[in-house]
C-alpha cells in the first residue's frame, strides 16, 4: 500500500474528484447496517431472547427516532462539510475540547463495530468451508485474509467502494424479499397482524428489544463522513441519510414480520416455543431449507458472509476518515492525513484500522487457546458479540451528543434554518436517545448473553466513555500548549481543501461565527 503523502500541507481525500452520489452515499451506509445479517442474525437472536412479537414495530420506533435526529444532522450537513462528522459537529457546536473528546469516542465505537464484525465474518468462513469441503480452518485465517482485501478496497477510489457494495447490497435485498414473500404466504400459523401491533410491543422485554434493534441502523449515520467526496454535499448529505433511515426502517420491519409468520407468533412468544438448537440464525435458515431448499440456503450462506463484508467495508471506510481529519488538524500525528496522489483515498487512515484490526483479532485468537468449545463458537460469542455491542452503545452516546451541538452551533445564529430543524428536533432526539442509550445500560448483561453481570459488563462500556473522556483532557490540554493546532479542530476542511470555497457553498466554516473559536 504505497502512495505519495501529503502530511505537511494534507488534503482533504478525493479533493477535486467529488465521486459520489446519493444513491452511492446511501448504499455505503446501508451497507454498515448489513440488511441479511441484521433479519439472519440480529432479527432472529432478538426474537429467541426477548419473546416479544413487536419486534417489526420496535424497528419502525427506532427509525422514527434516528429520522428525527436526522433533521437536525441534515441542518447542520449543509454548513459543514468535514470527513471527520461528529468530531467537527461537536467540536463548532458544543466546544473543540468536547469534539476532541468525540473524536475519540467515535473512533473507539467505529473501530469496536468493524472489529466486531470480523468475528462473526471469520466464524461463517470457516464454517461454511468446513460443510463444503470437510476442511477445518481456524475463524482467523479467513479474518486475516479479509483485512487484506478491506484494506486494499479502503486505500482505492471510494466509489469502488460503493459499486462494489452496490451490487452486495442489492444482492441481500433480493434474497430477503424472496425470503419474506415465502413467509408471508407460507407462514408456520399463517397471517397475523399481531407483530406490528403497537400493543404487542409495549410488553415486558421492550427495553431488550429497543437495544437489541438499535445496533441494527449503526451506520446510518456516518453520511457526513463522505461529505467531502460528495457531488454536492449540501444536498447529496441529507438525501442519502433520510433515504437510508427509511428503507432500512421499513424494510427492517416488513422483514422482521415476515420472519414472526415464518416461525409463527404463538412460538415465539412462548418462553418455551424456541428451543437452544434452533434459537438464533437457525431460525431464518431453517425455514428457507425447509421451504426453499438447499441451494437457497447455500446461496444465502454466502451473501450472509459478503453482507458482514459490506459492513466491515463501510466501518473501514468510517474509521480511515476519522483518522484522516485528526491527522489533518494535528490532534493526531499528521501522518494520517496522508493521501494516495491517484485516488484520493486516505491511505494512512485505512492502513491504521487495518493494523487496529489484526492486533484484536490475534489477541482473541490467542485468547481463544483457554476456551472450552462447548460454551460455544469463540468468535462470535467474544469478539463479535463484545465488541459490536460495546461500539452500537458509543454510537448512541455519540449521537446524543451531536445532538446538543446542533442547538449549540445554530444558537447564535440560525442561518436561516426554521426552529424545528435547529432547536426542537435536536433537543427531541437527544432525550430520546438518551432514553435508548439508559435501555442499553440495563439491558446490557442480555445483549452479552449473560445469565448475570460480570466484568465485562463494567469494562466494556468503561472502554468506550473513559477514551472520550481522556480525548477531551487532550483537547484542553492542546489549547494549553499548542493552540494553533487548537485553532484548527473542527476546522480542517475549510482550511485544506479550497475546492470547498464561498464561492460554492457560501461560508465553509461558520462554526467561527457562533462563538465556537473562543471555546
Amino acid at each position: 500500500m504505497t502512495s505519495t503523502a501529503r502530511t505537511a500541507t494534507p488534503v482533504a481525500p478525493a479533493s477535486g474528484r467529488r465521486r459520489l452520489g446519493v444513491l452511492a452515499v446511501a448504499f455505503l451506509i446501508v451497507a454498515a447496517s448489513a440488511p441479511l445479517t441484521v433479519i439472519a442474525g440480529g432479527v432472529t437472536s432478538t426474537f429467541s431472547v426477548t419473546h416479544v412479537a413487536g419486534v417489526p414495530v420496535g424497528f419502525l420506533l427506532l427509525a422514527a427516532i434516528l429520522a428525527v435526529f436526522a433533521i437536525g444532522y441534515a441542518a447542520m450537513s449543509r454548513f459543514i462539510t468535514n470527513a471527520g462528522a461528529f468530531y467537527a459537529y461537536v467540536a463548532q457546536g458544543i466546544g473543540r475540547p468536547a469534539g476532541v473528546g468525540a473524536s475519540v469516542l467515535a473512533l473507539v465505537a467505529y473501530n469496536m463495530m468493524q472489529v466486531g464484525i470480523w468475528g462473526m465474518f471469520g466464524f461463517q468462513v470457516s464454517t461454511f468451508i468446513a460443510e463444503k469441503t470437510g476442511a477445518q480452518i481456524p475463524w482467523w485465517v479467513g479474518v486475516l485474509v479479509g483485512i487484506v482485501i478491506v484494506g486494499w478496497m479502503g486505500v482505492n477510489r471510494v466509489d469502488l467502494s460503493a459499486k462494489v457494495l452496490g451490487v452486495l447490497v442489492a444482492a441481500e435485498f433480493l434474497v430477503v424479499i424472496v425470503f419474506d414473500v415465502v413467509a408471508f404466504t407460507q407462514g408456520a400459523e399463517g397471517f397475523s397482524a399481531e407483530p406490528v401491533s403497537p400493543a404487542a410491543l409495549f410488553v415486558p422485554g421492550v427495553g431488550a428489544v429497543l437495544a437489541f434493534g438499535v445496533a441494527a441502523f449503526m451506520g446510518f449515520e456516518g453520511a457526513a463522513i463522505y461529505g467531502e467526496e460528495s457531488k454536492d454535499p449540501r444536498r447529496t448529505i441529507p438525501r442519502a441519510t433520510f433515504l437510508a433511515v427509511a428503507v432500512i426502517g421499513v424494510f427492517y420491519a416488513i422483514s422482521a414480520w415476515a420472519l414472526a409468520l415464518a416461525v409463527g407468533v404463538d412460538t415465539i412468544t412462548d418462553p418455551n416455543g424456541i428451543t437452544p438448537d434452533i434459537a438464533g440464525p437457525p431460525l431464518f435458515f431453517g425455514f428457507v431449507a425447509e421451504h426453499l431448499g438447499t441451494l437457497w440456503v447455500d446461496l444465502m450462506s454466502i451473501l450472509f458472509i459478503t453482507s458482514l463484508f459490506a459492513a466491515l467495508v463501510s466501518f473501514h471506510n468510517a474509521v480511515a476518515r476519522y483518522a484522516f481529519s485528526l491527522g489533518r488538524e494535528g490532534v493526531l500525528p499528521a501522518r494520517l492525513a496522508a493521501v494516495r496522489e491517484r485516488s484520493g483515498a486516505p491511505w494512512a487512515g485505512s492502513l491504521f484500522q487495518s493494523v487496529v484490526a489484526v492486533i484484536v483479532v490475534i489477541g482473541f485468537a490467542i485468547g481463544e487457546l483457554g476456551w472450552n468449545p462447548e460454551n460455544g463458537p469463540f468468535a462470535v460469542l467474544t469478539l463479535f458479540t463484545w465488541l459490536t455491542n460495546a461500539g452500537a452503545f458509543g454510537l448512541v452516546l455519540l449521537m446524543a451528543i451531536v445532538s446538543a451541538a446542533v442547538v449549540g452551533y445554530f444558537r447564535r445564529d440560525a442561518r436561516g434554518v426554521g426552529i424545528g430543524s435547529r432547536l426542537v428536533a435536536p433537543i427531541l432526539s437527544g432525550v430520546l436517545l438518551l432514553g435508548v442509550f439508559a435501555l442499553i445500560i440495563v439491558n446490557f448483561p442480555v445483549l452479552l448473553g449473560q445469565v448475570e453481570p460480570d466484568a465485562t459488563t463494567v469494562v466494556l462500556p468503561a472502554l468506550v466513555i473513559v477514551p472520550g473522556l481522556v480525548g477531551v483532557l487532550w483537547g484542553l490540554r492542546l489549547r494549553r500548549t499548542r493552540p494553533e493546532v487548537y485553532a484548527r479542530i473542527g476546522h480542517g476542511a475549510a482550511d485544506a481543501d479550497e475546492t470547498l470555497g464561498e464561492a460554492e457553498f457560501g461560508p465553509a466554516s461558520p462554526g467561527a461565527d457562533t462563538g465556537a473559536d473562543a471555546r
